[in-house]
């Protein structure tokens, strides 16, 4: 059993929860993926006939979109739906939306791409991370040069280019000039918003922002906000809502994508690798600087401290270091307190749902997906 999964039910702080089915997520999640194999493929072509050499530029931006849980695009598409008015003969087409809320699958590949550089990852979702995929190819074409090097440019210009992308199918998803106008001011936010959280992440792992406050800040700013509140904002915005619509949409995304964040670093530390796909060791190795490990620090003594100081971002630490720092997050109370703000923040979220001017089978659909989101496995 991992830590933390005697706490996961179906009655966060805010009653029974709507089965997943309510969400309809193997219907997006096909969609999505439909919408992003139909995009990238084409997008192949573009790159092939550029130059052959292209072709694994474009075929790594497909593997890294390629998995996931969809999540992001399903809170924007159930955002729409919440907001939108049916009986709107200008509303958006169902299909259009859906092509425009995957895109948000690209933005998140960006990031995913260019933290593993920053973190020095190996792996992601199982498979090596794309700087470490193309050192490899580096090595196996007998190229000049440093490997390593070459591994770290080709992976920052493939997370840009999958940015560049994010954009082009948003603005060719179908969505009306109007919808596309409504939606660029929260895109723009969030793509601005998640790349000033990767510096302040970036910060606080060489000694910045200190603390649990600053562990907080980054997860606000490097996820919470992409994760739940823009993609909501975006759906909404797709559905002509006003500002009390995206008012509402902050006060479930925020305390929802922090303790997305939260359960994310959690699963980093003591999840199962045959689920999550990375090594439970990779977030100590590479040195995050989480609530986790803030409030380990807080609550242990100068003994503790040593130990995770040794431990934290030694890439040399040993299993058995390794396994002592678990013991000593979980022995400091700090698992339990991350575990506590994690329910109290979904059970915020869920409260928020609840008084949402959302349309019945919207708030079903989040209320599933809030819990969904804070007590998976990987």
């Amino acid at each position: 059993m991992t830590a933390g999964t005697q706490q996961r039910d179906t009655t966060i702080d805010g009653g029974a929860v709507p089965p997943l089915a309510a969400a309809d997520l193997d219907r997006l999640r096909g969609a999505v993926e439909s919408a992003l194999h139909a995009f990238l493929a084409e997008q192949r072509e573009t790159l092939a006939g550029m130059a052959a050499e292209l072709v694994p530029v474009a075929d790594e931006v497909a593997a890294v979109a390629g998995g996931g849980k969809r999540l992001r695009p399903a809170f924007a598409y159930w955002g729409w739906r919440g907001f939108v008015d049916p009986d709107d003969s200008a509303c958006e087409a169902d299909d259009a939306v859906l092509r425009a809320v995957a895109a948000l699958e690209l933005v998140h590949s960006s990031a995913l791409v260019h933290d593993d550089v920053m973190d020095a990852a190996d792996t992601r979702r199982g498979r090596p991370a794309t700087h470490v995929g193309f050192s490899a190819r580096h090595s196996g074409q007998s190229l000049g040069g440093d490997g390593v090097a070459f591994g770290v440019g080709a992976a920052i210009l493939v997370g840009d280019l999958a940015l560049v992308w994010s954009d082009e199918l948003l603005r060719r998803s179908g969505i009306s000039p109007d919808a596309l106008a409504r939606a660029r001011p929260v895109w723009d936010t969030m793509r601005t918003e998640v790349t000033a959280g990767q510096y302040l992440d970036l910060l606080r792992a060489a000694g910045g922002l200190p603390g649990p406050s600053g562990a907080l800040k980054v997860a606000r700013y490097k996820s919470a906000g992409y994760t739940v509140q823009r993609p909501l904002q975006l759906g909404a915005a797709l559905a002509c809502a006003g500002p009390a619509a995206l008012d509402a949409c902050s006060a479930i995304g925020l305390p929802l994508g922090e303790a997305f964040q939260l359960r994310d670093d959690v699963l980093g530390v003591f999840g199962d690798p045959a689920v999550t796909g990375k090594s439970a060791d990779d977030d100590l190795r590479e040195g995050k600087r989480t609530l986790l490990v803030a409030l380990t620090e807080e609550g242990t003594d100068g003994a503790g401290r040593a130990l995770l100081a040794g431990a934290l971002g030694n890439s040399a630490a040993t299993a058995a270091e390794l396994d002592g720092v678990r013991t000593l997050m979980t022995r400091s109370g700090a698992l339990a307190r991350v575990e506590e703000r994690i329910a109290a923040q979904t059970g915020r979220a869920r409260e928020a749902i609840a008084s949402a001017p959302l349309a019945a089978d919207a708030r079903r659909a989040l209320d599933a997906l809030s819990v969904a989101a804070t007590t998976r496995a990987a």
